[in-house]
């Protein structure tokens, strides 16, 4: 569920008119809701806490990392998910807590192990051997114990989106599972290390809970095996829980819930439900990694229509945002519902709503039946929360948008717009370009 309904006939965040955000902070626009960030957090760290497991969830922080948005889950309790050294700077300087942090990716550079090293991090999810031995190598140049956590790839396919899936031996993620116990062994022996977990990851936008289950049953005996030897303190399952993009608006009625024909929805209960009596036999921490599922439906991005335009075969919507502020749709096909701010009735008309870049596959949706829309008209692109703005970019010279956080009646900034000389501040000519 989440808090973006029409009230009346105006769409609103919460207790707040998005029309009237638009028009005070222009477009684009990326609006969050800490009510939804908040229930949704709580919702999956208490479907595992009911069975009794020692839980912590760890926040991904690349699917969005405002530093409001850290600052909410932070007050809740959550870890983070890091991936790079910059990630846990900014957990620092949102106010959260760097000793629940742990840090996953394939190329960790000896400046981000230090880095992670005098922070105190929680754990290192470690996604090859080599980079074991160069934690080994610079912890105890540091004189400090490095926790590690090696990624097993336990080689289950997700069936999800060929990007986004991570736990096959197509993938780059991970150790291979039937090395997984030599590898411990080898890391063992290393001077400065201390053995604290396992961790695995499958993939991403996962709406059938039988990939988890299929993982953790494979994956679960091994972590029994290797707690026996080295005391471990946890195991990470991972994130991966997917959100409701289609009908994402009806989404936000409880009675929408109630599962309809051909609807699959996965939600914290039937996740916790299916995975804790597997889990809890293991008498570990669970660590859980989500993005996705926190924030995507937490957030939309506004637009303005700026034309309207007919060729022989399509009818355009030209929007003001692109895929500098939103790639998804270019780089993954996905979908995002896309809905005015003032409820309109009437014929719908199959549109093509597309952005003022100059590519072909600056779009957001194509043949997309919607209602009659004009220039000036207002728009909503739904479940932007996630890999949205913190995937913007420059392209074009095409400042990054702001974002607002609302929270009941209330509504910031909490990034301003970008001023255009912001973009080129960093260039300068040659100095024989006079």
């Amino acid at each position: 569920m989440h808090s973006f309904r029409y009230v009346g006939s105006r769409l609103q965040c919460e207790d707040v008119a998005l029309a009237d955000l638009a028009a005070k902070h222009g477009t684009p626009l990326y609006v969050y809701s800490q009510a939804t960030l908040t229930d949704h957090f709580k919702k999956l760290s208490g479907a595992l806490a009911g069975h009794g497991l020692d839980q912590l969830v760890c926040f991904a922080m690349k699917s969005n990392s405002n530093l409001a948005v850290i600052r909410t889950l932070a007050d809740l309790g959550s870890g983070f998910d890091t991936v790079s050294g910059g990630e846990i700077a900014r957990v620092i300087a949102a106010g959260g807590d760097a000793r629940k942090c742990v840090f996953a990716g394939v190329g960790k550079t000896e400046e981000d192990i230090a880095f992670a090293l005098k922070q105190g991090i929680y754990s290192f999810n470690v996604e090859s051997e080599a980079e074991i031995v160069r934690i080994s190598r610079v912890a105890t140049k540091l004189k400090k114990i490095a926790p590690i956590a090696v990624r097993v790839n336990p080689n289950v396919d997700a069936g999800t989106h060929s990007k986004i899936t991570t736990g096959t031996y197509e993938n780059k993620f991970g150790i291979q599972f039937e090395q997984i116990e030599a590898v411990y062994a080898r890391a063992a022996k290393l001077p400065n290390l201390r053995l604290r977990g396992l961790q695995m990851h499958i993939g991403s936008q996962l709406t059938d809970v039988t990939p988890f289950r299929l993982a953790v049953t494979k994956v679960a005996p091994l972590v029994a095996r290797l707690n026996k030897k080295y005391g471990f303190d946890f195991f990470s399952i991972g994130g991966g829980i997917g959100i409701v993009y289609r009908e994402a608006l009806a989404s936000a009625d409880p009675q929408w819930w109630k599962t309809g024909p051909g609807r699959k929805v996965l939600t914290p209960q039937i996740y916790a439900d299916t995975l804790a009596p597997l889990l809890k036999p293991l008498g570990l921490k669970i660590l859980l990694e989500p993005g996705r599922f926190l924030t995507g439906n937490a957030g939309v991005l506004l637009t303005r229509v700026e034309y309207l335009k007919k060729t022989g075969k399509k009818h355009f919507v030209i929007v003001d945002a692109a895929m500098n502020d939103l790639i998804r749709p270019a780089f993954y096909d996905s979908y995002h519902e896309i809905v005015p701010l003032k409820k309109k009735g009437g014929v719908q008309v199959s549109s093509d709503v597309v952005g003022p870049i100059c590519e072909s596959g600056d779009y957001f949706a194509k043949d997309r039946p919607l209602p009659k829309v004009g220039e000036g008209d207002y728009l909503a692109l739904l479940s932007a929360g996630a890999y949205g703005s913190v995937m913007g970019s420059n392209y074009n010279s095409r400042s990054l948008a702001p974002e607002i956080l609302v929270n009941g009646k209330k509504a910031a900034v909490i990034r301003r717009r970008q001023d255009l000389n912001d973009i080129w501040a960093d260039e300068v000519t040659a100095p024989w370009q006079k």
